[in-house]
């Protein structure tokens, strides 16, 4: 590398650097701020400080719960801090057993399975289809829903946000091959915009044409429905999602997500 790219890349981290310590000196810079006190799901200790917690998943406050902190503690005095191995060989403990069980008191029929949270995504789409087939996914969906999309090996399509219409259409372009499998995979809350898919008007396109209808529940287990089991409840539409990713990371506060294929 000539002298001259060299003080070019130089110039760049400078001006880098200069705009992060600018935006400390503003009390702007956010990026793992370290948390030294949980003080409720709303409130936390930075620095000394004590300040609102806008970016959290506790949508239904149980972070801190003391019955959740103390069957933490018990899982630890019994089973340590796990296996340390992956699930599949060394790591499933009957927790995991026993949870799987409970699980489907928020479902609406079937068995969930536990995964990690950002892969389950990606190992159910991938799963469900490959080499031609299609899948078919909103523009907004979460991140794990595009990866798991591209790794599948699949004819990737996108439909504008919660249009229906353009659902159809692209539902239209992949009918012309017959034999191809079809997914459409859809957030039931979008977690940026926080709007709600419309559920009504998806089942019935999918059906259509003969789609699978995979819903991400990330955002809507625990929050939407009388009970919290969903958006299938809140519309009064139980049984009709073929796959189901839920999460145990947002209003559930612990790590990991789950998945439930339809018994139908």
């Amino acid at each position: 590398m000539d002298q001259h790219a060299s003080d070019a890349i130089q110039l760049r981290i400078d001006a880098m650097c200069d705009r992060v310590e600018k935006l400390k000196e503003q009390d702007l810079y956010f990026y793992n701020q370290p948390v030294r006190e949980l003080r409720g799901g709303a409130r936390v200790l930075v620095d000394g400080r004590e300040m609102g917690m806008y970016a959290s998943y506790s949508y239904l406050g149980l972070v801190g719960h003391p019955r959740i902190n103390q069957a933490a503690k018990d899982a630890i005095d019994r089973f340590g801090t796990g296996t340390h191995g992956v699930r599949t060989l060394a790591g499933s403990l009957i927790l995991h057993r026993e949870l799987e069980e409970k699980l489907p008191n928020l479902r609406v029929r079937g068995r969930d399975y536990l995964f990690l949270g950002y892969v389950t995504n990606l190992t159910v789409i991938s799963t469900m289809v490959g080499r031609g087939d299609y899948v078919i996914s909103d523009k907004l969906n979460h991140a794990s829903i595009v990866d798991g999309c591209l790794m599948s090996g699949a004819r990737f399509l996108r439909f504008r946000h919660n249009d229906m219409e353009s659902l159809e259409q692209r539902l239209q372009q992949a009918d012309a091959e017959q034999g191809s499998a079809k997914l459409v995979v859809v957030d039931s809350v979008f977690s940026m915009d926080g709007d709600i898919i419309d559920f009504p008007n998806l089942v019935a396109t999918c059906r259509k044409y003969n789609a699978w209808l995979m819903v991400d529940e990330a955002h809507s287990v625990g929050v939407l429905g009388k009970t919290g089991r969903g958006i299938e409840e809140h519309f009064g539409m139980l049984g009709t999602i073929d796959l189901k990713m839920g999460t145990l990371s947002k209003t559930i506060p612990s790590v990991g997500a789950t998945w439930l294929a339809s018994a139908s």
